[in-house]
């Protein structure tokens, strides 16, 4: 499996694990969470085109661990409640 494949499917994980719960979520994190969606779309894009170019990749990358982070706020604030 490559490595972009890799991220794609632990960030899907996350996200469709969080998707869930969000009924629950206070407003703050409904908001970062409508902005996480909107960042997803962008980085299901840039993954779908798998060029190999190496300012593509380092993109993919930054937004991946921007997601991945996102996603460990709104887990959190999920889990505060």
């Amino acid at each position: 499996m490559t490595e972009n494949k890799e991220i794609v499917d632990d960030l899907k994980q996350r996200r469709d694990e969080l998707r869930v719960q969000m009924h629950l979520a206070s407003m703050e994190a409904r908001q970062e969470w409508e902005a996480l969606e909107a960042r997803w779309d962008e980085f299901v894009a840039k993954a779908r085109l798998r060029k190999t170019s190496e300012d593509v990749e380092e993109s993919l990358r930054m937004l991946g661990d921007e997601l991945a982070q996102g996603y460990e706020r709104v887990k959190a604030a999920l889990a505060a409640k």
